[in-house]
């Protein structure tokens, strides 16, 4: 079995550390989990979510050219919780609810204001855009010149 990025195996927990947990693969090779890598929730303690001799699923993110795997059960968890997310969602003509957008606006929110630049054709809104950059360098300008100024005469005293 060749070892390729992306692939979900199983492996056994051979070792685990502070910074994170070691999987021994069906290869042979022994790769690693980081402490980031174990759970899609906060991991204080890798003890408390895994432990020696475990068998879990892992997904192969990374593979050095020193031949050092790396590996994640988070990454493995989340694609099979998508992949089942998928299979029970049915698809949207099956769905008998309004899509979201039209929930909120039922129950009184009206999504996001119409901006002013909604109607305006592209070159317009880059007109607006570079005034508005102008006016604000400006501004800027005027700004560090007044603390320069204000500057120079406070140290005159």
């Amino acid at each position: 079995m060749q070892l390729e990025v992306g692939a979900i195996i199983e492996g056994k927990v051979t070792g685990i550390t502070k910074f994170g947990a070691f999987v021994e693969l069906p290869t042979g090779k022994t790769g690693m989990v980081h402490i980031s890598e174990v759970s899609s929730s906060y991991v204080k303690e890798i003890s408390d979510h895994l432990s020696e001799n475990q068998m879990v699923k892992v997904k192969v993110l990374s593979i050095s050219p020193e031949g050092k795997v790396s590996l994640s059960i988070k990454k493995c968890q989340d694609a099979a919780q998508g992949e089942q997310t998928r299979q029970a969602s049915p698809s949207p003509r099956q769905q008998s609810s309004p899509p979201p957008r039209r929930q909120f606006r039922e129950q009184g929110w009206r999504g996001p204001k119409q901006s002013a630049t909604d109607n305006l054709s592209f070159e317009d809104m880059m007109a607006k855009f570079k005034q508005t950059s102008d006016d604000k360098m400006s501004d800027l300008k005027r700004s560090t010149e007044f603390r320069k100024g204000s500057s120079r005469r406070g140290s005159a005293k």
